[in-house]
C-alpha cells in the first residue's frame, strides 16, 4: 500500500486528496466542499461519499476530524455538530462503501504529517507542540517524536473563555483585526502554552500559516517556533499517514 485517501474534516471546509504516503506528498489534485453550516452528521457523511466518488476509491482513508477521537468514536465536537457526539465516526463515514476509515483528530493529523516528513521531521527529542490556526485553534504534542492523542489545547481557558473563541485565525477576521493585535493575542496564549508544557520546538499551521511573516516574527517564546511546511495540506497528508500505520497493524 503506497497511496491513501486522506481527508479533513474542518469547521469551514472539507478537503481530501490522494496521498503517497511513503513520501508524505500529494498525488491527486486537492478537492474541497464547504462544511455544512449545521456540521450535522448525516450531510458531512454524504459529501464524503461524494468524495470517495470523485476518486473512484475503494482503499483506506484517513479522516482528520475536530474532536477527541477514541477508537473511532467522537467524544466533544468543535466547530460542528453535537450530534456527532457518541457515533462511531468510523463505521458512518465507511457504512454501505468499500472504504476502510481510520479517524483521528484533526490537529494530531497535522502533527503527523509536519513530524513524519514537514518541519519536525528532524525533531524527535523534547517536547514539539503543534498548533493549527483556523476556524478554531488544534493543538498536537509529541514526547521524543511519540503522539500524545487529543489534547485540544485551543479549549484553555483565556480571559474567561476558550483560547480559540479570542484568538483563533476566524476571531482575527471577523474582528477585523491587525496582524499587530492579532499576535498580542496569540503572544498571551503562547505564553501559557510555554507556562504549561516548556516545548523545544512550536511549529505553527493551519491556512493562515501562509501568511507567518506577517505575526511569526512577533512573537516572543524561549522555544523555537516555525511555519509548518505543508501548511493547510497537514490534515489531508497526516490522516492519510494515520490510516497506513493502522492498515499495518491489522
Amino acid at each position: 500500500m503506497s497511496s491513501v485517501l486522506g481527508i479533513d474534516i474542518g469547521g469551514s471546509g472539507i478537503k481530501a486528496g490522494l496521498v503517497d504516503v511513503e513520501s508524505g506528498k500529494m498525488i491527486s489534485q486537492r478537492i474541497r466542499e464547504d462544511t455544512p453550516p449545521d456540521g450535522d452528521p448525516k450531510e458531512i457523511s454524504k459529501i464524503i461519499h461524494k468524495m470517495y466518488e470523485a476518486f473512484s476509491w475503494e482503499g483506506a482513508v484517513g479522516v482528520g476530524f475536530p474532536a477527541v477521537i477514541l477508537d473511532g468514536e467522537a467524544f466533544s465536537a468543535a466547530n460542528i455538530s453535537e450530534e456527532w457526539i457518541g457515533l462511531n465516526v468510523n463505521d458512518l463515514l465507511g457504512k454501505g462503501t468499500k472504504c476502510k476509515v481510520y479517524t483521528v483528530n484533526d490537529a494530531d493529523a497535522a502533527g503527523v504529517a509536519e513530524m513524519d516528513f514537514g518541519a519536525g521531521k528532524d525533531r524527535k527529542h523534547g517536547v514539539v507542540m503543534m498548533l493549527t490556526l483556523g476556524t478554531g485553534i488544534g493543538s498536537a504534542i509529541f514526547i521524543d517524536g511519540i503522539l500524545v492523542p487529543n489534547t485540544e489545547l485551543g479549549h484553555l481557558q483565556i480571559k474567561g473563555k476558550d483560547a480559540e473563541k479570542w484568538t483563533s485565525a476566524a476571531v482575527k477576521e471577523t474582528q477585523k483585526l491587525s496582524w499587530k493585535k492579532w499576535s498580542h493575542r496569540l503572544q498571551i496564549y503562547f505564553d501559557y502554552l510555554e507556562h504549561l508544557f516548556s516545548p523545544n520546538l512550536f511549529i505553527v499551521g493551519g491556512g493562515v500559516s501562509k501568511d507567518a511573516e506577517k505575526f511569526l516574527p512577533r512573537l516572543k517564546t524561549r522555544a523555537e517556533i516555525v511555519p509548518a511546511e505543508f501548511q493547510n495540506q497537514a490534515g489531508i497528508i497526516g490522516s492519510a499517514l494515520y490510516a497506513a500505520s493502522k492498515e499495518k497493524l491489522n
